[in-house]
């Protein structure tokens, strides 16, 4: 079956085009820059990359224009858009009422625009982005895979804050989640290559790229995960502030006469690495510049609440069997790899450091002693190809 995966945000589209049975990736790319001129898309099939710079006003044009390459005499992989058999998208969180995969239809994009407010960041892109689909392609099924679908494991006494219940009961104010599907994908990955049943496991997946979210997956299942009610909460990230004392948002409005939007935005915006060193986000430019003391001191944190974390999730599943590192700076960052890490002995994480150092990138590595009690992986995630999965799976129950 052949499943094109959409990742649309406010003024981008991503998307792979992959077949489901033998997993391979056909085509992939972005279009970039919508409705915010010198837009363009940037397409790979092939094994050749193309960029197509051209006027794009809205999603249903850039969905357009991915078709058009899609089907290209020169560079399409497929000779019509009848060929796709269904539109697999990534949403956020619209809320409890959807954490299973579900074939969506207008009636269901209506009720999801009742519920931007659960993700008003990322939410409307993704409605635009199903949205462009169904007029484009009315005959094409589309299915919705949620962010925090991983996470409907999560017991009562885990999602729940400690705020008066009736927060909860009506306005459904609760721990979420988020990069479930990674989270998902990943402690599998890394069930096989132990050998082991997961069911079996105690698992600390650290999913570490501009966005960051740590969580423990006992027995298969997300037990805990940092991320909460929104992606704010939980480690430090590139420009989030991760967990915060609430009063501190009061305490910034009151001295500067900011309202308590502007702070929030700030906390998402221009905290973080970016916040502590005033001078750079990326990990790269970090590293960069580690003999700063501001920017060396932004990296302590970092480090120190991602241990933090996998601490804590080994204490409430009552032990650990292996940690995960993944996405852009898990799997590409020695140094956090090695910090994050030193100081675990105690609980029997022992990384060797030629391994960790000397992997090889965009492979699935373990990077543990031989001897270390539990074993630590470096395994690049596949968010696209779980998406693609449940598509499969939901519109195979159509037929």
């Amino acid at each position: 079956m052949k499943i094109l995966v959409i990742n649309a945000g406010s003024s981008t589209l991503k998307f792979q085009l992959l077949n489901s049975e033998t997993k391979e990736v056909v085509a992939k790319g972005n279009v970039e820059r919508i409705n915010e001129g010198k837009s363009f898309l940037r397409y790979k099939a092939n094994g050749v990359e193309n960029i197509y710079e051209k006027p794009i006003s809205n999603h249903k044009e850039a969905m357009e224009i991915v078709l058009e390459k899609l089907t290209d005499k020169e560079v399409g992989v497929i000779n019509s858009i009848n060929e796709i058999d269904a539109f697999g998208h990534r949403v956020v969180n619209v809320g409890e009422d959807y954490f299973d995969s579900c074939l969506v239809t207008r009636e269901t994009v209506e009720d999801f625009k009742t519920k931007v407010d659960f993700s008003p960041l990322h939410v409307p892109g993704a409605i635009s982005g199903i949205e462009a689909c169904l007029e484009v392609c009315p005959n094409t099924p589309n299915v919705a895979v949620f962010d925090i679908g991983f996470h409907k494991t999560l017991p009562e006494y885990v999602y729940r804050y400690a705020i008066p219940k009736r927060y909860y009961t009506d306005l459904k104010i609760r721990r979420y989640g988020a990069h479930g599907t990674s989270h998902k994908y990943v402690s599998q990955r890394c069930a096989d290559l132990m050998g082991k049943n997961i069911e079996d496991l105690k698992i600390v997946t650290c999913h570490l790229g501009s966005g960051a979210s740590i969580t423990a997956v006992k027995g298969g299942k997300s037990f805990d995960t940092s991320m909460g009610f929104t992606p704010l909460e939980g480690i430090m990230m590139n420009t989030r502030s991760g967990d915060i004392d609430p009063a501190v948002i009061e305490f910034i409005c009151n001295k500067e006469g900011k309202t308590v939007s502007e702070v929030i935005r700030m906390l998402n915006k221009e905290s973080g690495l970016i916040g502590a060193n005033g001078k750079c986000s990326d990990m790269r430019e970090v590293l960069e510049n580690i003999n700063d003391k501001d920017v060396k001191t932004s990296l302590d944190m970092y480090n120190h609440r991602i241990k933090k974390y996998i601490g804590a999730y080994a204490a409430v599943m009552g032990g650990l069997d292996a940690i995960v590192f993944t996405a852009g700076v898990g799997e590409h960052t020695p140094e956090v790899r090695e910090a994050v890490t030193e100081g675990l002995e105690f609980i029997g994480v022992k990384v060797d450091h030629d391994k960790n150092f000397n992997a090889k990138r965009g492979a699935e590595v373990e990077i543990s002693t031989d001897d270390s009690k539990v074993k630590v992986f470096i395994i690049p995630t596949d968010e696209e190809l779980m998406i693609a999965l449940d598509t499969e799976k939901i519109v195979s129950q159509l037929k």
